[in-house]
């Protein structure tokens, strides 16, 4: 896919301006049955065509829950909160998380404070009823030096208290960055795990992403068990569309990633957001794609 998400989030991140181990402290909050949803990012072009047809499509394959990945100008979609939560109620559609990129311009360091614009995030999420206010990118000024990064962390913990007094949790979604940059010698995956409060700060694993570093999610999900309440399912294979990437996501099952084995690990150690994500289509539709994705998840139990 020659725009990956990878580029997608960076330029709207950019037009918009020690392990821990397992314990039942980890999983109490999201007091939640498991789930299977998908990311709306994997249909994006149909969602910017025809929203409520896309949505439709989603609910008739059988779909209960999505993920959305458009938030701009306090609209979702083109939709406000409300109204957006209508259409999904309508659909018998849920969204238990959403992705927003945080940057760092939501933080005023002197005010000690975050931006109505994050605030206003949190509060429509909230409408939404969503469990998780994700963010899927860590802007690259706060990870230029170990102690900025560090310092930063203790931002992320302080979004998870906002989001607490709306009875949600913030979370961070990982790219491929995260297992190949490293400062003072440890990896910023290891950073962020280590210096984050999983208590507030949810960490949503995408299994597909981490492989073009080289990182497997078995490994990291054995050093850090507990740690994976969300997770994005996803398989991958050679890259076929000249990107910048070498692996591209596929239908589950057929590529590189021991997908199952991963999301039963999951299951076996608190992972309740199963979240569907296909970026790449290798000649099927994206609906087509997302539609035999839901259906070897219900082949495989979930």
């Amino acid at each position: 896919m020659k725009n990956s998400r990878r580029d997608f989030l960076k330029k709207s991140s950019m037009a918009l301006a020690g392990a821990t181990l397992f314990s039942t402290d980890l999983l109490a909050g999201i007091n939640t049955p498991e789930l299977v949803g998908v990311q709306l990012y994997s249909i994006r072009d149909d969602m910017k065509i025809n929203p409520l047809n896309s949505l439709k499509n989603v609910a008739e394959m059988g779909y209960k829950n999505v993920e959305h990945a458009n938030y701009i100008d306090r609209k979702f979609y083109g939709y406000g909160a409300k109204e957006f939560k209508k259409i999904l109620d309508d659909l018998g559609l849920k969204m238990p998380s959403g992705h927003t990129v945080m940057r760092k311009e939501h933080w005023d360091a002197a005010k000690n404070d975050f931006t109505d614009t994050w605030k206003w995030t949190v509060d429509d999420a909230a409408i939404l009823g969503q469990q998780i206010v994700i963010s899927p990118w860590l802007d690259e000024s706060v990870r230029q030096n170990y102690d900025d990064m560090k310092r930063y962390m203790e931002v992320f913990n302080k979004s998870g208290e906002l989001c607490k007094k709306s009875g949600m949790r913030f979370g961070y979604h990982n790219h491929d960055f995260e297992f190949s940059q490293e400062l003072n010698g440890k990896k910023i995956f290891d950073i962020i795990l280590q210096n984050t409060d999983p208590k507030l700060v949810v960490q949503q694993l995408d299994i597909g992403n981490m492989y073009n570093a080289g990182a497997k999610a078995l490994d990291i999900m054995k050093q850090y068990p507990g740690r994976f309440e969300s997770m994005h399912v996803k398989d991958e294979i050679k890259a076929t569309d000249g990107g910048h990437s070498p692996y591209e996501s596929t239908i589950l099952g057929v590529g590189v990633i021991p997908v199952k084995e991963i999301i039963d690990l999951g299951r076996k150690s608190g992972t309740k957001h199963f979240i569907i994500e296909q970026e790449s289509y290798q000649g099927k539709t994206p609906m087509e794609s997302i539609d035999q994705d839901f259906k070897i998840m219900k082949k495989w139990g979930y």
